[in-house]
């Protein structure tokens, strides 16, 4: 059974940091592409960011390029996503998903399995 758990969401100011976590298991982690999206109240859910297998491809969504990073460690079957200089936009639940195939992809319908989600919220 494939499960991917996220974590290290909460409540911070504006200009505050946070670091997401993705925890990988019933899958060979590093066998598929991963990306992070984000879902606000009332609004699609839209792409934030993604990385090919070996971590050698990123891509980011223009509104968080600068500020998001997303990283990778195969040995821990775990994908990360660092947010600095938060906003009050960048209010949402934030999903981690899998992709199988090795290119990185903005397109939800992309991804295989999801996770359920943290709550970042960002007041001003």
């Amino acid at each position: 059974q494939v499960q991917l758990v996220e974590s290290g969401g909460g409540l911070v100011q504006a200009g505050d940091s946070l670091r997401l976590s993705c925890a990988a298991s019933g899958l060979l982690f590093s066998g598929y592409a991963m990306g992070w999206f984000r879902q606000a109240p009332g609004k699609d859910r839209e792409f934030v960011a993604a990385i090919t297998r070996s971590g050698g491809s990123t891509k980011y969504a223009d509104s968080v390029k600068g500020r998001f990073t997303i990283s990778r460690d195969n040995a821990k079957n775990t994908v990360y996503l660092q947010l600095n200089s938060l906003k009050p936009e960048d209010t949402a639940v934030y999903y981690c998903a899998a992709k199988l195939f090795d290119y990185v992809s903005l397109r939800p319908s992309d991804y295989s399995y999801w996770g359920q989600g943290t709550q970042v919220t960002v007041s001003s």
